[in-house]
């Protein structure tokens, strides 16, 4: 099997965690693969959303699509629960008026059973989560 986007919904990926709800623009929205749905946070930092794997899977390239998001932090946890993360990488974002923000982190293949997305600081009081993306393959066990 090549090589599939984990985070999709059908994939088998469940979203386990968001820290805020907005019945309009649920935190589900991140994981049906359209940019046209969203996420909305409520208004304060940090913001956190975790997404689970139907099984264990190689994690080669992460994505998020986005806006008004100033520092994000992505973890990844390979726990039967979504427990013990460990930081795959933090970086400041670049805001472009009016544009969704299209950040690709191509990282040393890693394990996960889960990735959480935090969202450190925005550009705004709110932000929006267009998309994450986990680029991999399944393990086999």
């Amino acid at each position: 099997m090549g090589a599939a986007d984990w985070c999709r919904s059908s994939a088998g990926a469940a979203l386990v965690l968001a820290t805020s709800s907005d019945a309009e623009h649920p935190a589900e929205s991140v994981a049906d693969g359209s940019s046209k749905t969203f996420w909305t946070t409520t208004g304060m930092f940090p913001q956190e959303l975790i997404i689970g794997f139907p099984k264990c899977v190689k994690i080669s390239k992460v994505a998020i699509q986005c806006y008004l998001v100033r520092t994000l932090r992505i973890e990844r946890s390979t726990s039967k629960d979504p427990v013990g993360f460990e930081q795959c990488v933090e970086k400041d974002l670049q805001h472009r008026e009016g544009q969704l923000q299209m950040e690709e982190f191509t990282l040393p293949e890693f394990q996960a059973t889960y990735l959480r997305f935090i969202i450190k600081s925005g550009f705004d009081h709110f932000v929006s989560v267009h998309r994450v993306m986990a680029e991999g393959t399944a393990e086999n066990t």
